[in-house]
């Protein structure tokens, strides 16, 4: 594989990240507004995302099969082309129906594009150079977490449709599809392996209880971060009675520190032992979050976020990167399992969230994101006693 090809590839990565980014963090942003657009309450409107994070989670789950099946890049032009129905559907009307359907779509394009972006960078890197990649690569899922939320204050400040700022993220798709054009794409080795009557090594290898713990860990942390920052915005408004665009920023302000962070850990990490440092971050997490949470000054909640956000940058890569080590040769199926689990936590965002704010506020739901870090902290610790990346983080070669 040549340079530029392999530059394009990782720069689809990195925008497959960005385009999940912006389409799940914008949420908290635009919900008040589509909910007033919907005349329907907040709770129950924040229901009708499930629908976006299903599709996410389907595309993933699928995915570990699909990718041995359909090529790479075939799945991402027929997923521009979901994109651009998506968008008109939710610029088609008052119609919760055609809406929840185009969010599901969005859901699906945004889990193909994550799946595989997540794995041509465990295909292109290995080693600690691999961990160092996605770090990177997530860090545009922070970035588009940073721009997004503030487009879209702006945009709403202005009196601008909601609907727009999705069109602004199908922006992001036009990228990838461009990108796609003009590149190669690698074909799975299991493809070539069923081609020869040749069995690899990764569908003999047993994952081991490591890979249990992961997966748990990663649920537990995305459903503790979605369900906090989700949620950021109407706590800031009814508490602090800031207008949306200051809490837009606040949202703003928890991505920029989280993209920070992913720049300064992934030249740090290489240092470090991944278990041990991500069971650290875990603990600071949990923390930041509770000061946040128990804060009475609105003047500190900026700097809490922003602590929050750098020291949990890059405890989800970490959890991926630690994945791909439990075996001596990494698989696709391996890393779509710790993905899948991560985005089951995405789906249950508002499922979980939803029904505890309407019962008992915001702040209850705030308070359960909390419980949550603390768990995935736990996790990381119990992790010590059986990962298998000592062993295999400087034997694997490229996936």
């Amino acid at each position: 594989m040549n340079k530029n090809n392999k530059l394009r590839l990782t720069w689809i990565s990195f925008f497959s990240y960005g385009l999940t980014g912006a389409l799940v963090i914008v949420t908290g942003v635009v919900l008040g507004n589509i909910a007033d657009y919907f005349q329907l309450p907040v709770s129950r409107m924040s229901n009708t995302f499930t629908f976006l994070n299903s599709g996410i989670l389907a595309a993933i789950f699928l995915n570990a099969w699909l990718m041995e099946i359909i090529p790479l890049k075939r799945q991402l032009m027929f997923g521009f082309l979901l994109m651009v129905l998506a968008v008109l559907g939710l610029m088609s009307g008052h119609n919760l129906t055609i809406f929840s359907l185009s969010m599901f779509v969005l859901g699906v394009v945004s889990g193909i594009t994550m799946s595989i972006g997540t794995y041509l960078i465990t295909h292109l890197y290995a080693g600690r150079q691999r961990g160092s990649r996605l770090l990177f690569t997530d860090s545009f899922f922070s970035m588009a977490g940073m721009l997004f939320p503030m487009l879209a204050g702006v945009l709403l400040a202005r009196h601008i449709t909601w609907y727009w700022v999705y069109a602004c993220i199908g922006g992001v798709y036009v990228v990838i599809f461009v990108l796609t054009l003009l590149s190669d794409f690698p074909v799975l080795k299991a493809r070539d392996a069923d081609a020869t009557g040749q069995q690899t090594p990764q569908t003999r290898e047993s994952w081991g209880p490591g890979v249990a713990l992961l997966a748990l860990a990663a649920l537990c942390y995305i459903l503790g971060q979605l369900g906090f920052i989700s949620w950021v915005p109407e706590y800031a408004t009814s508490r602090f009675n800031m207008d949306i665009q200051q809490a837009g920023g606040l949202v703003g302000n928890f991505w920029t520190a989280y993209m920070v962070g992913m720049w300064v850990f992934s030249a740090l990490l290489r240092f470090f032992d991944l278990q041990r440092i991500v069971t650290v971050l875990a603990a600071l997490s949990a923390a930041f979050m509770y000061g946040f949470i128990h804060a009475g000054d609105p003047a500190l909640l900026p700097w809490c976020l922003l602590a929050l956000g750098f020291v949990s940058s890059a405890i989800y890569t970490t959890i991926i990167t630690l994945g791909s080590q439990q075996t001596q040769v990494t698989s696709p199926k391996l890393i779509n399992f710790i993905l899948t689990c991560g985005t089951i936590g995405t789906m249950l965002t508002f499922v979980v969230t939803g029904p505890i704010v309407a019962r008992f506020g915001v702040s209850a739901a705030l308070q359960t994101a909390n419980l949550l870090y603390a768990a995935v902290f736990v996790l990381c610790l119990l992790l010590g006693f059986v990962s298998r990346h000592r062993i295999h983080s400087h034997s694997q070669a490229i996936g």
